[in-house]
């Protein structure tokens, strides 16, 4: 094969992933993400954070709560990572702020009901039982490796917060409304889908378009790729728009309101709303479809807009901007880099190898699952028919459990961009452990798919879990021990 074809297909393939993921993906789930990570860095107290998912905070308040707060958002790997970050920034301690991470992907309700239609009643228990007890379990473990990272983070100066002493009411709405902006752009119910009302732009040469952008963005939809469509198309050029507008209007808001300010807002509201109207271009023009969703996203940017100009002052909302422009510079280059890789390697990558090694429910059949989820990233909700796809081929349902299991937790820009937060060590040791506890989720339930008894399976899991509060034990012992050494050395230094 000609090296140089070779080249333009990898490279056809990295665009033609990042393309897709732009327009389908970025405007109704990660921009509002971007601004409740910026309101959470901004107007929310240090303490408010610190008292339900703090490093002091008890543990049976702190990992039921993550797992409470995960389990609203239907959301992927990427999206999250914005939601983390604002609240690890904000005080969370680190084994909290990982059980967010990991369980909001995957146990979040919406995911657990889709998994419960297309794949079954057994998958989705246990889905939610394995997501439970892993999620806490990583939060856990990664709490006790890295206590001395996390007593220093829990320590560290706080100089964002610009609100009043204390969370108030109006702050805690105004967050709830951005989450609600956030679940009526992500949910997929016949309320927000259905059209309302449609109307026609006149504009012949629509349809060809779609077809060019089909012939230069190939997919297969089979296998949970996405093409490009002309309202995908039209959705880019407005991201273009906004990132030239908002580098000035979003990044020198902390200096004071500009003109660019307004215009990188207004860009902003009127891409989300022609994000959430749905088009279909035809041969007399394109075809505009009023949905549910596009009424409920103007209704809930126009309460945000109200409250902001009633309910805060000038300098609270400069500083919620400006937090929120600066995730989007840590968060947004590592985003496009990691998808565009993605769309690389899945040129190299066959389901049908990971169908042949996992057809047995093995420890390498469940580690294939593990890997597979990991370098081909779909969007949230899109694993499960792919499940489905691959248990119809001859995956066993073990190998498919360990694959829904780590889909939604982990891809390769969500890598990126969390050791980017939290460091390279930590991310990679989350990493790991996410994997194992995987592949041991695919194990124990391709055990009793197979016909191990209960008794059996519990015997696993309780296994499992006492060799991990084993570590756990060790690891708490070991810190405790540091610590004191510390104190002791810190002691003498001052008599000294």
């Amino acid at each position: 094969m000609d090296i140089g074809a070779y080249i333009v297909n990898l490279i056809q393939s990295g665009m033609g992933s990042l393309a897709s993921y732009l327009a389908a993906h970025v405007l109704l789930c990660l921009v509002p993400a971007f601004f409740i990570a910026g309101g959470l860095s901004a107007l929310v107290p240090k303490e408010a954070v610190t008292k339900f998912l703090g490093r002091k905070a008890p543990k049976i308040i702190a990992y039921p709560t993550a797992v409470l707060a995960g389990s609203t958002l239907a959301v992927c790997s990427c999206t999250i990572v914005p939601l983390f970050a604002g609240i690890y920034m904000r005080g969370a301690g680190l084994g909290p702020a990982i059980t967010f991470l990991f369980f909001a992907p995957a146990g979040n309700i919406l995911a657990l009901s889709y998994t419960g239609v297309a794949l079954g009643a057994d998958f989705a228990i246990a889905r939610i039982i394995l997501c439970i007890v892993f999620g806490i379990g990583i939060g856990l473990i990664m709490s006790a490796i890295f206590s001395r990272d996390d007593l220093a983070h829990a320590e560290a100066d706080d100089t964002t917060y610009v609100g009043q002493e204390g969370l108030r009411l109006t702050t805690l709405c105004f967050l709830v409304g951005m989450v609600a902006l956030l679940l009526v752009g992500t949910l997929k119910v016949d309320l927000l889908l259905d059209t309302y009302a449609k109307f026609t732009i006149p504009l012949q040469g629509f349809d060809q378009f779609q077809d060019f952008l089909y012939r230069l963005v190939p997919f297969d939809a089979s296998k949970g790729e996405e093409g490009v469509t002309a309202q995908g198309a039209i959705l880019i050029g407005f991201l273009g728009l906004i990132g030239v507008t908002a580098w000035r209007g979003l990044g020198r808001v902390d200096e004071g309101f500009s003109g660019w300010t307004y215009v990188s807002l207004s860009l902003i509201a009127l891409t989300l709303v022609i994000a959430a109207v749905r088009m279909e271009p035809t041969s007399t023009g394109l075809d505009i479809h009023l949905t549910g969703k596009m009424f409920g996203i103007i209704l809930v940017m126009a309460a945000l807009g109200y409250m902001a100009r009633k309910c805060f002052d000038s300098y609270e909302i400069q500083q919620w901007l400006w937090e929120t422009w600066r995730f989007i510079k840590l968060i947004f280059p590592l985003l496009v880099v990691g998808v565009f890789a993605v769309g690389v390697i899945r040129h190299f990558i066959r389901p049908e190898w990971i169908e042949a090694v996992a057809g047995q429910n093995t420890i390498l059949g469940n580690l294939a699952g593990v890997v597979f989820g990991v370098f081909m990233y779909f969007p949230t909700l899109v694993e499960v028919p792919i499940a489905k796809m691959f248990l119809t081929l001859g995956m066993h349902p073990g190998p498919l459990l360990a694959y829904l299991m780590a889909d939604p937790e982990l891809s390769l820009q969500s890598i990126l961009i969390t050791a980017s937060i939290i460091g390279r060590l930590k991310a990679w040791t989350y990493v790991a452990w996410v994997a194992l506890f995987s592949a041991t989720s695919g194990m124990i339930y391709g055990a009793w798919t197979d016909g191990a008894s209960a008794w059996t399976l519990l015997a696993y899991l309780g296994i499992f879990l006492i060799i991990l509060i084993f570590v756990l034990y060790l690891v708490n012992r070991r810190n405790h021990s540091l610590e004191e050494k510390i104190a002791t050395t810190k002691e003498i230094c001052r008599n000294d």
